[in-house]
């Protein structure tokens, strides 16, 4: 059965918002037909008038289903080398818990409207959701290792959770966890074993440690690494970020840099020379671990193709990409509505590969409707009170 919506304003991402549009679709979610009113809409049958704004279902470019049971079970804000402390000290649930975290995570993405999610995977528990999940994954087989004379060894690791997804028919990519946590050695084993990722992705820039460590082989990750018995020596990690990008991580496919708190102008420019490059933002995960927020202003002056991400639950109190956006609206309002949806619907789709079906309103796709109510349509903003309602 066909369906027709409009609301006060549209935004398909093919063009300018339009006011009162209306927009047709099929039994299955298929955009059939996008009508232009000039605002002048007229009664017709059957139609569903929704006071707010039309956009395309969300996409969530970075978060880690698997940890959804740590909710709540970590402190705030005591930066990252902290926050991996409590990650590897924390008990976990049993198995069963953890499936119930994982599918309640799930359903709340699929509340929030995300339609498609990039997923960060150490194990397989979040699997057997995913394969029953309206939400369409692309997986990330995450690897990492420092020390360079295991750097094999942790690879082997990795196949069962590459064979299982594989089996399930779930579409995955290895990718390395980070430049600070990623041997030399085990980088390049992983470009070979990556070499046809049509998606990548790497943490990146996350805390100011990162560079005193790859550096100069100090600061609080050195310590971490130290009350571990890791002696992470010169030599066995790469020289900066930039040659991370440039050299070591697979030059396939599109590349997500996830984070980027602590991102200069320098390693941004270095990095910009590599082609199919997307900047993820976590913003209220930054802010529970570094009480920082990523330089977007420079960002964006730079070009970089900006998309939204959750991370996990163990460090934010909920999967929501509009909290993110509102996150961002507050601490950078110069930035338009329209723009920040850009970067968590058809920028996010174009980053996972998956342009063809997601993040536009336009005839032959299957993006998902939203309705983003209690907005404020006379500034066209979000407000505190703005929420999400699936229409499809």
């Amino acid at each position: 059965m066909m369906r027709h919506f409009s609301a006060h304003y549209i935004f398909t991402n093919s063009g300018p918002p339009l006011k009162r549009g209306i927009i047709t679709t099929g039994d299955d979610g298929t955009i059939l037909n996008v009508e232009e009113t000039s605002g002048a809409l007229r009664e017709r049958s059957s139609l569903e008038f929704h006071n707010g704004i039309i956009v395309p279902g969300f996409v969530n470019c970075h978060t880690h289903l698997e940890l959804s049971d740590l909710k709540g079970r970590i402190a705030v804000k005591n930066g990252l080398s902290d926050f991996i402390k409590q990650l590897q000290a924390g008990r976990r649930g049993s198995p069963e818990q953890i499936h119930t975290s994982i599918r309640s995570a799930d359903n709340e993405m699929f509340r929030e409207g995300i339609v498609l999610c990039g997923d960060i995977c150490n194990t397989t528990a979040s699997f057997p959701v995913k394969k029953e999940s309206r939400i369409s994954y692309v997986n990330f087989l995450e690897v990492f290792g420092t020390d360079p004379l295991t750097a094999r060894d942790r690879m082997d690791e990795a196949e069962p959770v590459m064979r299982i997804a594989a089996s399930a028919d779930m579409p995955f990519y290895m990718v390395p966890h980070s430049v600070y946590s990623v041997s030399l050695p085990m980088f390049r084993l992983l470009r070979d074993k990556s070499k046809n990722n049509k998606v990548t992705t790497i943490h990146f820039m996350e805390t100011p440690g990162e560079r005193d460590f790859i550096e100069n082989r100090r600061g609080p990750l050195m310590t971490l690494y130290r009350e571990a018995g890791i002696t992470a020596p010169h030599g066995a990690f790469v020289p900066d970020h930039i040659d991370a990008v440039l050299r070591e991580v697979t030059p396939s496919g599109n590349l997500i840099l996830v984070h980027n708190t602590f991102a200069d102008r320098t390693t941004v420019r270095g990095v910009m020379e590599r082609s199919n490059l997307f900047w993820c933002l976590c913003p209220n995960s930054n802010l529970f671990i570094e009480k920082s927020l990523p330089p977007l202003t420079l960002l964006a002056g730079e070009g970089c193709q900006i998309v939204t991400g959750t991370d996990s639950l163990a460090s934010n109190s909920r999967l929501s990409i509009l909290d993110e956006l509102k996150t961002l609206q507050n601490h950078f309002p110069q930035f338009t509505l329209e723009e920040m949806i850009r970067w968590a619907t058809i920028n996010g789709a174009r980053a996972l590969g998956e342009e063809e079906r997601f993040g536009r309103i336009e005839p032959g796709t299957r993006p998902g409707l939203l309705l983003i109510g209690d907005a404020d349509l006379a500034n066209m903003r979000l407000t505190d009170e703005s929420r999400i309602v699936r229409l499809i």
